[in-house]
């Protein structure tokens, strides 16, 4: 993604992109939990707003499709809306696996974690986010630094006079200053660095 790279030592514009990935560290292991609750790992998936929960991987074979809807590419299954069934069951053994996949249903209701919108923290931010869907932005925090990369530009002088005026704006964010692509890459190595040290 071309664009525009922007950093913030506002205290609460990098509280909110810290907070972002608190709640994404609680979202994954929630994710665990589930998984865990249901015997395989959860896919964890990411649309252009959000975070949710995918498929679950699970060790088995066709004994699965009653309650689990054929795997994906990647191994995943996603639970069926109802138990399926076969066609030479018994009235004992339909009442069985109803109750079964009722616990199932209610194992994924209780312990699958809400979407994490990734909105929600644009919007405090001052961004945007109808610009962001169309044209992208990512987020991270380094050492009380918030670093941006924008598919599109954004001005403090613009945003006010287009505020003022009641226009639409791309949104501003607090304390943001625009940076070299250079000075942005390498606060992007470092920070995967520090993650690649924390999860070895």
């Amino acid at each position: 993604m071309a664009g525009f790279f922007y950093k913030s030592s506002e205290p609460a514009t990098v509280a909110t992109v810290r907070d972002f990935y608190v709640q994404k560290d609680i979202f994954i292991a929630q994710l665990a939990v589930l998984g865990s609750m249901l015997g395989g790992k959860v896919a964890p998936m990411r649309d252009v707003d959000s975070n949710f929960a995918g498929g679950v991987k699970l060790s088995g074979g066709a004994e699965l499709d009653v309650h689990w809807c054929r795997p994906d590419d990647h191994g995943y299954r996603s639970l069926r809306a109802a138990a399926k069934p076969g066609k030479d069951v018994s009235k004992e053994d339909r009442a069985a696996i109803r109750a079964e996949h009722e616990r199932l249903v209610a194992v994924w209701k209780e312990y699958c974690p809400k979407r994490l919108s990734g909105s929600d923290y644009w919007d405090r931010l001052g961004v945007n986010t109808g610009n962001l869907w169309l044209c992208g932005g990512i987020k991270f925090e380094l050492d009380g630094i918030a670093y941006f990369h924008l598919g599109f530009q954004i001005n403090k002088a613009e945003h006010q006079a287009k505020v003022a005026a009641g226009q639409p704006t791309c949104g501003w964010i607090d304390g943001a200053v625009e940076i070299l692509a250079s000075e942005y890459g390498t606060a992007r190595l470092a920070k995967l660095k520090a993650i690649e040290v924390a999860n070895a």
